[in-house]
C-alpha cells in the first residue's frame, strides 16, 4: 500500500473511465467496509493538512535584540558598567528593552489577528461504507471512499466523478474561475488542463448546483490543496529590502565607530593616556557614533504606520512589510473578488436590434435599465423569464441575500430591479415541471401554470446558439413577429459583439403552451426569442481609480486569473490594465503557454506581460519568480488557496481577509480585512510616505551623531579637553534627537508622493541625501569646535569653569541645532512654507516641550550638578541661538535654490 500511495499522485486520473477508477483503487460500488477504512487510514493518515510550525514568541523576541544596532548598544552597556557609568547604562538599557518590546509586541499581535480572521471548513461528508450511506467526519476520510456530493456541500477530497446529475462546482478558491464549472462524468484526454478536468472534483471547491457520486483518490497533503499548502511551507522567507537596508546601514555605522575608536585610541595612546581615560574615551566615542534612538523610533514609526494601515483595513504581519509595499513596482493580482465583485451581474440586454446598458454592481439592488428605447412589456417578459427560469432563491432587502447559481442569483437583481420580484410572481405562475440544464442540452426549461387565465407557459434560457435554432418567432415591441433568417444573423451577431466584451450570454425564449398545434408537440420547439442578456463579475469601481493611480506612480499591474482569454482581457480593459492601444499579441499569455516555459524563458518576456489566463498554482509561484529575476519587487494579491504559494514567494503577499483560505493568509505579509484591491493604493502610499519619514529621521540622527564623532575626534587630536561627556551625549541622543525624530516619522505625506516612479530596489537608503548628511555635520562641529574654543580661552582655558562652561554651551548649541533642524527635515524637496508650518502638530509640540526640558536641565540647580552644567547669561544664550539656525538656514537655501531651478529629483525619497 506505501507503493500505491506514490502511485496514487502520479495517475492520470481524467483519462479513466468510471470502471478503471474504482478498479485501480481497489474499491467498490458499494463502498469499503470498516476493516478496509481502518487499513487505509494507518497508510495515508488522516485527511487534514499539515500545519507549518508557528513562530513561537520566544523567537519573535529574539529577533528584535539580534539587530546590529541593538548589539552596539550591548556593548555600549558592557563598557559603561566596566567604568562605573552606571547612569549611562540604565538609560542605554532602557532605550533597548522600549525597542525590543514595542517590536515583540507588534509581531506577536499581527500573528493573533491572522488567528482571528482564521475560518473553519466543512466538518462531515456523505460516503458509502458496507453499502450504507452513512455521514462522517472528514479527517475520516481515505482513498477509495465513495462520497454523495449536492448543492452547498463542500468537496471533502479530491475525486473522480462516477455519476454528474446537472453538477456545477465553484472553483474559485483553487482556480481562480469567476463562475461555476460543469462537471461531468467523462473520459478526457491526457493533456487537458487541471480546471478544465470537468471529471474531477476537488477539496474545498463547493457544489452550486445538481449532485453527484465520486471516488475518493487523494486526501490530505496529496491533494490539490496540499500540494499548494507543501509549494507554500517549502518557500524559505527572506528579509525585505528595506530590512537588508537597515541591517546594511547598521553594519556600517558598527565599522565606522570601530574605526574611528581604533584611530582615536591610538592617538590617545601616543599622547600617554591611562587605561581607565582610554575606557571613558571609548565608551564616549561609541556613545557618539551610535544613535541611540534610532532602533526605538524606526519600530514606533513602522509601528504606527501599521496602526494608520489597520484603520484602512489593512493588517500587517511584519513591521518592515509596510515600507517593502511602498517601493512595489509590480502588483500581481488575481482577478475573481479582488478586481471585480465577486457577484455577476446582468450588464447589458440585448432585444432585436435594441442594445441596452444596466447599471448597478454586483448584487445591490441599486439600478435600471439606463438609455433604453426598448419596450416596456418585452423588458417585463424578459425579467420575469429570469425569474421563473431559476433556480436561485433571494432574500430581497436592501442587497440580496441569495443561494444558488451565481448566474441565476444576477438573473434575480436584473429582474429586481426592474419591478419583477419573486416573492410576488412564484405564487401567480406556480412551476409544474421542468427540463433541468445539462451540459449536452445547454438549455433549461420550466413550465408554469397561470392562474390569471388558467393556461400554461414555458419559460427557456441557455446557449445563444441552441436556443435560437428552436425558435420560429421574435418579441418586436410587444408584437410576435415570425423569425427570418436575416433576423437570426442580427442575432448572432449580437451575441458574438457581447461574447467579445468578455460577457457571459444568455438567451430568453417564452412559449405559450395554448399555441402548441398537437399535445404531442415538443414542449422545446417553435419557441418565441425574447432577448440576450449579457453576465460578468463587474470590476469594483474603487479598483479603477487605484489602477489609474497605479500607473501615475510607476506600478505595473498584473492580472492573474483562472478565467478564460476573452473573460481577463475584458476585465483588464475595463478596468484601465490595457486598452487599444496596448492590446496585442505580446500582452496576454495562456497557462497552456506557460507549462511548456521555464522561468529563464519566461524572465526575457515578462516585462510586456499583462494578463496570464487559465493559470494554475505552480504557474502563478513561476511568474513571480520570473519577475524577481528581472530585479522587481513585487507584490501578490490573491485570495484562493491558489495564490499561496506565489504570496509567500513575493516580496509582499497580500491575502484577503474575508474570502481568503487559512493557508493564503498565513503565506500572506499583509492581510486586507475588506477585500478591497483599492486599499493597496493606500497602504502603497503608506509605505511610501513612511520610507520618506524613516529617511529624514536617519539623516535627521545621523547628522547629529556625526557632528559628535567629529567634534570628539578632532578635540583629541588637538589635545582639548572633551567638549561633550558621555552622559550629555546620551542625553541629546535618546531625549533630544528621540522626540523630533518620531514625530517626524508621523509627517505626513508630501503632495507629491504618489507621482513619483518607485525607487531602484539597490538603491541605497541614503541616496540623494549627501547635500544635508555630509555638510550638516561639519557644519555642526565647526560652530561647536569654535565656540568651545572661544570660551575655554574667554574664561581661563585650563580652568574647571571654563570647561564646564565650554561643555554647557556646546551642548546647548547641539540641541537646538537639531531642533531647529528638524523643522527643514520635514522634506527635503519642500520649503517649510510649502508644507505649512503647523501641518505637523506632533513635531511643533515636541519641539517646545524639549526646547522646555532643555532650558530646565541647563538652569536648574539639581540638574545642572547631575550634568555638569554652568548657569548661562543672556549674551551666551542669544550666541548659541543665533548659531543654532545655521543648519536650517543652509537646508531651506539648498532647498529654495534647487527648487527654482526645477530639480526636484534632487532627494528621491521613492
Amino acid at each position: 500500500m506505501g507503493k500505491e500511495l506514490t502511485e496514487l499522485t502520479k495517475v492520470n486520473w481524467h483519462t479513466m473511465n468510471a470502471n478503471q477508477a474504482i478498479q485501480y483503487l481497489q474499491t467498490r460500488f458499494e463502498g469499503l467496509t470498516d476493516k478496509e477504512v481502518n487499513e487505509r487510514l494507518a497508510i495515508y493518515g488522516f485527511n487534514q493538512l499539515k500545519e507549518e510550525r508557528r513562530i513561537s514568541k520566544a523567537t519573535i523576541f529574539t529577533r528584535q535584540i539580534k539587530e546590529p544596532l541593538i548589539i552596539i548598544l550591548l556593548i555600549a552597556i558592557t563598557i559603561s558598567a566596566f567604568v562605573g557609568g552606571l547612569v549611562d547604562a540604565i538609560i542605554i538599557s532602557a532605550i533597548i528593552i522600549l525597542s525590543t518590546v514595542m517590536g515583540f509586541i507588534q509581531e506577536f499581535k499581527s500573528e493573533k489577528a491572522i488567528e482571528a480572521l482564521k475560518k473553519m471548513t466543512a466538518a462531515t461528508c456523505r460516503v458509502i461504507r458496507n453499502n450504507k450511506l452513512s455521514t462522517i467526519n472528514v479527517t475520516e476520510l481515505v482513498p477509495g471512499d465513495i462520497i454523495l456530493i449536492s448543492a452547498g456541500d463542500k468537496v471533502p477530497g479530491d475525486a473522480y466523478l462516477i455519476e454528474a446529475h446537472n453538477l456545477q462546482v465553484d472553483q474559485a478558491p483553487l482556480t481562480g474561475e469567476a463562475v461555476p464549472v460543469e462537471k461531468t462524468a467523462a473520459v478526457l484526454s491526457k493533456e487537458t488542463a487541471l480546471a478544465d478536468r470537468k471529471n474531477i472534483i476537488y477539496t474545498v471547491t463547493t457544489v452550486t448546483y445538481g449532485r453527484g457520486k465520486a471516488v475518493v483518490f487523494s486526501t490530505a497533503m496529496d491533494t490539490e490543496l496540499g500540494k499548494v499548502a507543501t509549494a507554500v511551507q517549502s518557500i524559505d522567507s527572506r528579509r525585505t529590502p528595506f530590512e537588508l537596508k537597515i541591517r546594511h546601514t547598521a553594519k556600517t555605522l558598527s565599522i565606522i565607530m570601530m574605526a574611528i575608536v581604533g584611530i582615536v585610541s591610538v592617538v590617545a595612546f601616543i599622547r600617554g593616556l591611562q587605561l581607565l581615560e582610554m575606557l571613558v574615551l571609548g565608551i564616549s566615542l561609541a556613545v557618539a557614533a551610535v544613535p541611540e534612538a534610532l532602533p526605538a523610533v524606526l519600530t514606533a514609526s513602522l509601528a504606527l504606520g501599521t496602526h494608520r494601515m489597520a484603520k484602512q483595513n489593512a493588517i500587517v504581519r511584519r513591521l518592515s512589510a509596510v515600507e517593502t509595499l511602498g517601493s512595489t513596482n509590480v502588483i500581481c493580482t488575481d482577478k475573481t473578488g479582488t478586481l471585480t465583485k465577486g457577484e455577476m451581474t446582468v450588464t447589458s440586454i440585448y432585444v432585436y436590434d435594441k442594445f441596452a446598458h444596466v447599471t448597478g454592481l454586483g448584487y445591490s439592488l441599486e439600478g435600471n435599465v439606463s438609455d433604453s428605447n426598448i419596450d416596456k412589456k418585452d423588458l417585463v417578459l424578459l425579467a420575469k423569464t429570469m425569474v421563473l427560469c431559476n433556480d436561485a432563491n433571494m432574500i430581497s432587502e436592501d442587497k440580496i441575500n441569495a443561494i444558488g447559481d451565481p448566474t441565476e442569483i444576477a438573473l434575480l437583481v436584473f429582474a429586481y430591479k426592474n419591478g419583477i420580484r419573486r416573492e410576488i410572481i412564484d405564487p401567480k405562475f406556480p412551476r409544474i415541471r421542468e427540463i433541468p440544464f445539462t451540459p449536452e442540452r445547454k438549455m433549461m426549461t420550466t413550465i408554469h401554470k397561470n392562474l390569471d387565465n388558467n393556461t400554461l407557459e414555458a419559460y427557456i434560457k441557455g446557449a445563444c446558439e441552441i436556443v435560437l435554432a428552436r425558435c420560429i418567432k421574435i418579441l418586436v415591441d410587444s408584437n410576435a413577429l415570425s423569425m427570418s433568417n436575416e433576423m437570426k444573423g442580427r442575432i448572432l451577431a449580437a451575441n458574438n459583439e457581447m461574447a467579445k466584451k468578455g460577457l457571459r450570454v444568455l438567451a430568453l425564449a417564452y412559449k405559450d403552451m395554448q399555441e402548441s398545434s398537437s399535445p404531442q408537440e415538443n414542449i422545446e420547439n417553435n419557441l418565441m426569442f425574447l432577448g440576450l442578456v449579457g453576465i460578468m463579475d463587474p470590476p469594483r469601481k474603487e479598483a479603477i481609480d487605484s489602477i489609474a493611480q497605479c500607473k501615475s506612480s510607476g506600478i505595473n499591474v498584473i492580472m492573474i486569473t483562472g478565467d478564460h482569454e476573452l473573460t481577463a482581457a475584458a476585465v483588464a480593459r475595463e478596468i484601465g490594465i490595457i486598452d487599444d492601444t496596448t492590446i496585442h499579441e505580446g500582452v496576454m499569455i495562456s497557462g497552456q503557454d506557460l507549462e511548456t516555459m521555464d522561468v529563464r524563458t519566461l524572465s526575457e518576456k515578462v516585462d510586456s506581460l499583462k494578463i496570464y489566463s487559465r493559470v494554475s498554482p505552480e504557474h502563478k509561484l513561476k511568474i513571480v519568480e520570473a519577475l524577481k529575476n528581472k530585479g522587481h519587487i513585487v507584490a501578490m494579491t490573491g485570495d484562493g488557496i491558489n495564490d499561496a504559494p506565489a504570496l509567500k514567494a513575493a516580496d509582499i503577499g497580500i491575502a484577503m481577509g474575508v474570502t481568503g483560505t487559512q493557508v493564503t493568509k498565513e503565506s500572506s505579509s499583509m492581510v486586507l480585512a475588506d477585500d478591497n484591491f483599492a486599499t493597496i493604493v493606500s497602504a502603497v502610499q503608506e509605505g511610501r510616505r513612511i520610507f520618506d519619514n524613516v529617511k529624514k529621521f536617519l539623516v535627521y540622527l545621523l547628522s547629529a551623531n556625526l557632528g559628535e564623532i567629529i567634534i570628539l575626534a578632532v578635540s583629541i587630536m588637538l589635545g582639548w579637553p572633551l567638549p561633550l561627556l558621555a552622559k550629555q551625549i546620551l542625553y541629546i541622543n535618546l531625549a533630544t534627537d528621540g522626540s523630533p525624530a518620531i514625530a517626524l516619522g508621523l509627517e505626513p505625506h508630501e503632495p507629491d508622493i504618489m507621482k513619483r516612479k518607485p525607487r531602484n530596489r539597490n538603491e541605497s537608503i541614503f541616496f540623494g541625501t549627501k547635500r544635508w548628511l555630509v555638510p550638516i555635520p561639519i557644519i555642526l562641529a565647526s560652530i561647536s569646535l569654535l565656540l568651545f574654543g572661544y570660551i575655554l580661552q574667554a574664561n581661563g582655558w585650563n580652568s574647571n569653569f571654563a570647561v564646564e562652561k565650554a561643555r554647557t554651551m556646546v551642548f546647548g548649541l547641539i540641541v537646538f541645532f537639531e531642533l531647529f533642524f528638524a523643522l527643514s527635515s520635514r522634506s527635503f524637496t519642500h520649503n517649510i512654507n510649502k508644507l505649512g508650518f503647523f501641518s505637523n502638530k506632533i513635531l511643533l509640540y515636541s519641539l517646545l516641550g524639549e526646547s522646555l526640558a532643555v532650558v530646565f536641565i541647563m538652569n536648574y540647580p539639581a540638574m545642572q550638578g547631575l550634568f555638569d552644567f554652568v548657569s548661562l547669561e543672556a549674551a551666551d544664550w542669544t550666541l548659541l541661538l543665533l548659531l543654532a539656525t545655521t543648519g536650517f538656514v543652509y537646508s531651506e537655501i539648498i532647498k529654495l535654490i534647487t527648487s527654482r531651478k526645477g530639480n526636484i529629483s534632487l532627494f528621491k525619497l521613492a
